[in-house]
């Protein structure tokens, strides 16, 4: 529970400004809140998700299981990235080790569909902070309100940061993903129904669309390099939004309203991957007068290597 003095209400707190960006690990605290962001989710912003994504399903411009046109769940994926310090496009909340550092678990739940020209807001967080494996992490939650100051959907993101100074050399790289123990297999034996898989092949034209329009680790190879990495590393929200697609595709408005997430990004995912998504519905639990489908899902390579791995849960109409 957040304190009282930063509940997640409509009211104009300012957002922090550049100059106040934290330059230590102890200004980024559990509770500290980042301000308030709003947006239109307009026709335009549904297209450019569509392209980075490679997702045009036809409810997102046409007729919906709620009247017109709906936007896709994750339009704005990396919303926790938007509250950025003004020189530099790093995100205010980071931790002054840039170096190496990885999305490394997300969390989503959908509440309320939200309809394409609809006026969102938003509200960021830092809700946890710990250290696992020589690694710290920060949790940002972001909550998004629509115009009737209703609570529309929620996202964590972990981020991890490397805990000694470092700034040069190759943090991660290919080979780690081979090592023993890395496989993560999942058990989907007693699985009661396996829905349609999803596959997607990353270009770097997705990449730049994903995350640009600046230069970042994520786009271009150089930005890469100097941030501890061989190659691009493709942003981890993509993953996910790959898992929203395929869960849209097979739940629709049980999704877009009803939808939970939750997913490890196991292993990086470089630019040129070919990817494939997988659903395995293992339970159908009574909610209300309908059922909610609990799943094991992933996103795996073409070798099998998972990279991205979790449970999701929709409500079945």
């Amino acid at each position: 529970m957040m304190p009282d003095d930063r509940r997640l209400t409509t009211d104009d707190r300012p957002v922090m400004t550049n100059d106040q960006r934290p330059t230590d690990q102890t200004d980024v605290y559990v509770g500290r809140d980042y301000g308030r962001h709003d947006f239109v989710i307009d026709t335009q912003e549904v297209a450019k998700y569509s392209g980075a994504v490679d997702d045009h399903n036809p409810i997102y411009s046409g007729a919906s299981p709620f009247g017109g046109p709906v936007a896709p769940a994750l339009v704005r994926h990396s919303e926790v990235y938007e509250y950025r310090a003004v020189h530099g496009g790093v995100p205010e909340w980071y931790l002054p080790n840039l170096f190496g550092n990885l999305h490394a678990r997300q969390e989503w739940e959908f509440f309320v569909p939200v309809m394409v020209g609809d006026a969102v807001h938003t509200r960021s967080f830092i809700a946890d902070r710990y250290v696992k494996r020589g690694r710290d992490y920060l949790v940002n939650e972001v909550l998004y309100f629509n115009a009737a100051d209703a609570i529309v959907g929620r996202g964590r993101t972990h981020q991890s940061f490397l805990r000694e100074t470092k700034n040069e050399g190759i943090v991660i790289d290919e080979k780690r993903e081979k090592q023993p123990g890395r496989k993560f297999e999942t058990d989907v034996s007693g699985a009661i129904e396996e829905i349609p898989a999803l596959k997607k092949q990353i270009t770097l034209d997705m990449c730049w669309k994903f995350s640009g329009p600046n230069k970042n680790y994520h786009n271009d190879k150089e930005m890469a390099i100097k941030w501890g990495f061989p190659d691009i590393v493709v942003q981890g929200m993509m993953s996910t939004c790959f898992l929203s697609e395929m869960m849209t595709n097979r739940f629709g408005a049980g999704w877009l309203a009803g939808g939970k997430m939750n997913v490890n990004l196991v292993n990086i995912v470089w630019q040129s991957d070919r990817l494939t998504c997988r659903g395995f519905v293992r339970e159908l639990a009574p909610e209300g007068e309908r059922q909610r489908a609990h799943l094991d899902l992933w996103v795996e390579k073409e070798d099998g290597t998972k990279v991205t791995i979790g449970t999701a849960s929709a409500v079945v109409w």
